[in-house]
């Protein structure tokens, strides 16, 4: 049962971020097995009335404070025991505390579909605890025709992506756990309502290159109270490969070079009396960043796992 509680959890640790980097593969050490899957309904919500441009912090005197709304709905699937299949797309609504006098509204839709398979590469068990190695590659792309440039109010960057994800974690037999991974992360060209932009040179054109990037992730977590409570402290870095910054008073658009430092704390509680039901709530907050949102983001979610073949004998 641990293993699909630790599969659901990380489902919804990519979730509760601002950028589209967070709707990417999961990063969770543990596999389900063949025939099992796990549904995610997710909503959290994040706001911020600060941002950096460049590397100078700001705060929002036109439109005050930006909020963020995401409901997200995602299964994931044993095709083998070493093989998980991933499939999601989150519905998502923008809006500031501020009207503008009518002249900048919010924006809501579905924003990209993610699909994603990871494969454990090495599952060694030992009398102290269990060293596993995975290795996961996901794609995701626009499902609605939003504007990327539309910041701070974009529903994401507008761009396919291509994620290619290392991981490696060390559980001890106590319960306590560490996890590491490393991502690169592909992104295609997104088109703006414009025909021109400055992204340290005129470009004459509605495409947009969007900046490939960087992610790390590190993860402390502990199962308590025979695996019925799951706590994590977590910690995200993202910098893009290339990219401009925000001019003064300008705003965001696809072509920045984003970074960010982000830091989150997690609690995942599982019904003994219901079987493979589970409530999760978590909090995150981006502590240090480039050209990106200082926002805070709390969410909460349901987990459901299930057999959805029986096994044979």
């Amino acid at each position: 049962m641990s293993k699909i509680k630790c599969l659901c959890t990380a489902l919804l640790v990519v979730l509760s971020c601002y950028a589209k980097l967070w709707a990417q593969t999961p990063s969770d050490a543990i596999m389900m097995e063949a025939r099992q899957a796990c549904l995610l309904l997710d909503y959290n919500q994040g706001s911020f009335d600060q941002y950096w441009e460049g590397t100078l912090l700001r705060e929002n005197q036109t439109i005050a404070t930006v909020k963020r709304n995401a409901v997200m709905p995602m299964v994931a699937v044993g095709i083998l025991d070493k093989l998980n299949f991933y499939v999601g797309a989150p519905f998502i609504k923008t809006e500031s505390s501020e009207p503008n006098g009518g002249k900048f509204a919010g924006a809501s839709g579905f924003q990209d579909l993610l699909v994603a398979l990871k494969y454990r590469i090495i599952n060694k068990v030992t009398d102290k605890g269990t060293f596993s190695v995975l290795a996961t590659v996901g794609f995701s792309t626009p499902v609605t025709n939003y504007l990327p440039d539309y910041m701070p109010y974009s529903l994401g960057l507008g761009a396919p992506e291509l994620s290619y994800r290392a991981i490696a974690q060390y559980k001890w037999k106590s319960g306590l756990y560490l996890r590491g991974a490393g991502a690169y992360l592909w992104r295609g060209y997104s088109e703006a309502e414009r025909e021109y932009y400055y992204n340290n040179g005129s470009y004459y054109t509605p495409w947009m290159d969007v900046p490939n990037a960087i992610t790390i992730e590190g993860i402390v977590g502990f199962w308590l109270w025979n695996n019925s409570i799951q706590l994590e402290l977590n910690y995200l870095g993202s910098k893009s490969t290339s990219g401009d910054d925000i001019r003064p008073y300008n705003a965001a658009q696809p072509t920045n070079d984003i970074e960010m430092d982000r830091v989150g704390l997690l609690a995942h509680y599982y019904f003994s009396k219901i079987k493979g039901l589970g409530v999760v709530a978590y909090h995150n907050r981006v502590i240090n960043g480039r050209n990106t949102a200082k926002i805070n983001t709390t969410g909460v979610g349901v987990t459901y796992f299930f057999n959805y073949l029986k096994k044979q004998n």
